[in-house]
């Protein structure tokens, strides 16, 4: 029986296009929905004798305690706001999209002075050509590479380009010609921006052509050494073309949509082509998938295409898209240019599509025995030391510190087998001092362990629990999980390698509770994943310890600064990148980065030209690792 507010809802509901919400207990939306008419397609899933077989619609009665729904003037307008609302809602039985933030693009603003290739992780309608987005960070980067050899735009940010007052080393190994501080001729620049636009959008032959008339050119002008510049970057574009094999049916840019299907677990292919040639393979996973072929498709495209900068000319799908027309003239507004969705039935178009099928399938089966293989080695680590519960979800703490001084804690977190980066969480020791590592692992423990106790959100207590040392560190764990109260939780321990009295080398080892012996791990997967939690524990913790002191060393040499508070600092060390940058500035590039002229004037007064005791330019990882950890 459908609750009374869903009843009255139902009653009246307008025969117009629009968009439908689901609610159900709590708040919680349960399924967005688009229609061409609300009244039919809403009371459809309540009739009796329904075909719509989708494994939700039979609890909708049970669930449903609400239902809210938009009217729209187009079908195009009901396509849009779905799409918004399934990203801002996460409804519960919408296909969810799983790779919205784990894939790079490469990013080129031909609009502005001097323009360079950048990585980015989210695409913006902002006028730049965007190119990807790329299977893997290191395709990405890769690629990122090759070009930056080969092609010789600039390397640094706007920032760096700005308050520059000499060549960097890739001007000195002849990657970068120097813009920043020397005369460069823009027209050339400029060929070298349009040329690595045509490499990512896989037009090689037209860039093929324009460089052999370039190198041609220079050459017969004695310009040897440029006509060798040219000569690398035929060779390097001849090198890609090598790589992609298949050839497609026409000129025109097509994306190739396959996919399998198992049950409610589907994995999705997509194929590039670009000017006739494949030029990438990417398959993305969807799991728990209650909803038709069709519709999981349709929710696929919106959610992979509707806030992309570059589409294709084409999107080749298996099935029928219902409302794909809404879907065209949405993707063409956003392209500026016609996009086609095509559901070929024969010919060489068809064969494209069975190739993207089995390009799914294939992947979805790698995947398959990959989970099969962590099944297994989770099922082997239980068995082996002897756990309560097959461990999913481990947890591994380390403690670092500098000389008993800016003691910091990081818990690194594995999800079925893999590094889980957004469940590591780090601490400040606040009341230990002088190095005492055991004192130190109970208070973070503690501090972790009752807010898992308190069911805080974000913070569920794992199945295993792992401190880096030997006995002693595995006691103070059982002795923070007795005092806190949560006796059912497994704790192991890892040592390091070690020499023994008899002279015999001991490689790693792992201590439970109440067992007299270790258990070694040379040799043994499944053991092997605490080495890894282990690994990245140690990483991690020394991370934060060395960038808490870089931020205590910046600290004392521009707190002493009169009329310069926290704000001041802030905008400095980020518009210059580093306290060596402050201390070199002169009064006015402290005042464009931020400062006011007094406070310019006291700087340079009170530091003079002091340099930092240390190197202060931060390292990619190090930023990484700072926007990744929040200590507690």
């Amino acid at each position: 029986m459908v609750a009374d507010a869903a009843q009255r809802k139902l009653d009246n509901l307008p025969a117009s296009p629009g968009v439908y919400v689901f609610h159900g207990a709590d708040g919680k939306v349960l399924y967005v929905g688009k229609a061409r008419s609300l009244r039919n397609r809403v009371r459809s899933y309540f009739q009796p004798g329904s075909s719509d077989l989708r494994a939700f619609v039979s609890r909708l009665e049970r669930e449903l305690t609400d239902i809210e729904t938009f009217v729209t003037h187009t079908d195009k307008e009901a396509a849009l706001l779905e799409n918004q609302l399934i990203k801002s809602r996460q409804p519960k039985y919408n296909v969810k999209l799983r790779d919205d933030k784990e894939y790079l693009s490469l990013r080129l603003d031909a609009k502005k002075p001097w323009p360079r290739l950048e990585v980015v992780r989210r695409p913006k309608p902002d006028g730049a050509q965007y190119f990807g987005p790329y299977h893997s960070a290191t395709a990405a980067r890769q690629t990122l590479r090759l070009l930056n050899r080969y092609f010789q735009l600039r390397t640094c940010t706007d920032t760096e380009f700005r308050m520059r007052s000499r060549p960097c080393l890739q001007y000195q190994i002849k990657r970068c010609p120097g813009p920043c501080v020397l005369e460069v001729d823009e027209e050339e620049y400029r060929a070298q921006v349009a040329n690595v636009a045509r490499f990512l959008d896989g037009r090689h032959g037209e860039l093929v052509r324009d460089i052999d008339v370039r190198m041609k050119g220079a050459s017969g002008e004695l310009e040897y050494e440029r006509a060798a510049v040219y000569r690398d970057q035929l060779r390097a574009v001849e090198r890609a073309q090598e790589e992609q094999r298949v050839a497609g049916v026409q000129k025109s840019d097509q994306d190739v949509i396959g996919f399998h299907r198992q049950g409610d677990q589907v994995e999705v292919a997509v194929l590039s082509m670009r000017g006739g040639r494949l030029f990438g393979v990417r398959t993305l996973p969807l799991r728990r998938v209650a909803v038709p072929n069709d519709e999981m498709l349709g929710a696929f495209l919106r959610q992979h295409y509707t806030d992309r900068a570059s589409l294709p000319d084409e999107i080749l799908v298996p099935v029928t898209i219902e409302m794909s027309e809404a879907l065209e003239e949405l993707l063409s507004e956003n392209r500026r240019r016609r996009v086609q969705i095509v559901e070929p039935k024969r010919g060489a178009k068809a064969k494209l599509l069975e190739l993207a099928r089995e390009n799914a399938e294939h992947a979805f089966h790698e995947k398959e025995r990959a989970r099969e293989d962590v099944e297994a080695r989770l099922a082997e680590l239980q068995r082996q030391l002897r756990l309560s519960v097959l461990p999913r979800r481990i947890e591994c703490v380390d403690i670092s510190h500098t000389g008993g001084e800016e003691t910091v804690a990081v818990f690194v977190a594995l999800d079925n087998g893999a590094l889980a980066k957004e469940r590591y969480r780090s601490f400040r020791v606040k009341g230990v001092g002088g190095g005492d590592d055991y004192a130190a692992m109970y208070e973070v423990l503690m501090r972790r362990l009752r807010r898992g106790k308190n069911d805080e959100e974000g913070w569920e207590l794992p199945d295993l629990l792992v401190v880096d040392g030997g006995k002693g560190q595995l006691g103070v764990a059982v002795r923070a999980r007795e005092d806190i109260g949560v006796p059912d939780l497994d704790i192991a321990s890892v040592a390091k390698p070690r020499v023994t009295v008899t002279g015999e080398e001991e490689g790693d080892r792992v201590f439970r509770p109440g067992q007299k012996n270790a258990v070694p791990v040379r040799g043994n997967s499944a053991l092997s994943l605490l080495l890894l939690a282990r690994d990245e524990t140690h990483r991690a913790s020394n991370t934060l310890r060395k960038k808490v002191g870089r931020k205590r060393r910046l600290r004392s040499e521009l707190d002493g600064v009169p009329g310069v508070g926290p704000k001041t600092r802030g905008k400095l060390l980020r518009n210059l990148g580093s306290l060596r940058e402050v201390l070199a500035a002169t009064e006015e590039q402290l005042i464009a980065a931020g400062a006011t002229r007094r406070q310019a004037e006291a700087i340079r007064e009170t530091l003079g030209s002091r340099a930092p005791a240390g190197p202060e330019a931060e390292t990619a990882e190090e930023t990484a690792i700072e926007n990744a950890f929040q200590p507690d």
